[in-house]
């Protein structure tokens, strides 16, 4: 055998092998390190629904008790007078309003674990920022902030496609 492809004899005493061990071991270990309480972020998966289904315009309105969700959605159609519109993204995302913030921002669909689909700013589903999308039609969604405490100020949404018939 060649000197230092041995991990014993004479091999083993000149150190090349140990601390080729010790360097593979090393490097081995560290992806188990991390900052204590850190948990492993959610993978973004495929979205349940196209970005398309989003474009449009909407009535929008919102509700905090599920008891109230139908009469909503009354109201929400009501808003097609003065609807919110939703454009397509210069990226393939979609161009909405955030939480506390005038100003649309390019938004993209993400899916998440469980098969839940959320609307946010580009990184992990589920994130504090992020919607999740409750409902799905061809004519209504549902979403409702994940962020407790902005899911309270602002409730649970329901966006009612303008002109389209009621089922």
């Amino acid at each position: 055998m060649r000197p230092g492809f041995s991990f014993s004899g004479k091999e083993m005493r000149n150190g090349r092998p140990r601390t080729f061990v010790l360097i593979a071991c090393a490097l081995a270990l560290s992806g188990c390190a991390g900052t204590p309480g850190e948990t492993a972020l959610p993978r973004a998966t495929p979205a349940a629904y196209p970005v398309d289904r989003l474009i449009g315009k909407w009535g929008v309105a919102s509700y905090r008790q599920d008891k109230d969700k139908a009469r909503t959605e009354a109201q929400a159609r009501a808003q097609c007078k003065l609807p919110y519109t939703i454009s397509k993204g210069p990226t393939d995302g979609v161009m909405m309003h955030v939480a506390d913030d005038p100003t649309p921002h390019e938004l993209t669909l993400k899916g998440g674990p469980g098969g839940k689909t959320y609307i946010g700013f580009e990184g992990p589903p589920g994130d504090e920022q992020d919607r999740e999308i409750l409902q799905m039609s061809d004519n209504m969604f549902v979403t409702r902030f994940v962020s407790p405490e902005t899911n309270t100020r602002y409730g649970t949404f329901i966006y009612v496609r303008c002109g389209a018939a009621q089922s």
